[in-house]
């Protein structure tokens, strides 16, 4: 029996490769701008820089983080199958930190009044993970 990839289905699900220890370095302690120097395409480390900076009321350094750690995700994604579109699951905890710079940047670009891009950053966000869209809005 021959079977057949459903291809109204759309692409399937993309999932970062994990960095162990740039993950464990960030999740020991360690200040964020030391693994994100250490491993610059490690977006959680951009994540969380983005977020410290935006909480401490610099939105045009969060949204520079953000951006840093959007573009490395965006290399990630392409190298991982990543055709331009489909779904990055939340779920999958290697793809949060991509997500999360994609979250922040919407975020700062509200703040500073760049609101076509922060559009823009709430669809793809809303396209690619559902799931963050809902649980990073609520933060």
């Amino acid at each position: 029996m021959e079977t057949h990839e459903n291809l109204l289905a759309g692409p399937p699900p993309t999932r970062l490769p994990d960095l162990p220890e740039a993950r464990e370095a960030l999740e020991s302690g360690v200040q964020a701008s030391d693994v994100a120097a250490r491993f610059p395409a490690y977006p959680a480390a951009w994540a969380t820089l983005a977020d410290e900076y935006f909480t401490s009321g610099h939105a045009v350094t969060s949204y520079a983080f953000a951006r840093t750690g959007y573009h490395r995700g965006l290399d990630q994604l392409r190298r991982a199958g990543w055709k331009g579109h489909g779904p990055v699951p939340w779920e999958h905890e290697p793809n949060r930190g991509f997500l999360r710079c994609l979250h922040a940047l919407c975020r700062a670009a509200t703040a500073i009044g760049e609101k076509d891009e922060a559009e823009r950053c709430m669809q793809f966000l809303k396209d690619a993970s559902p799931e963050a869209a809902e649980v990073l809005g609520s933060r």
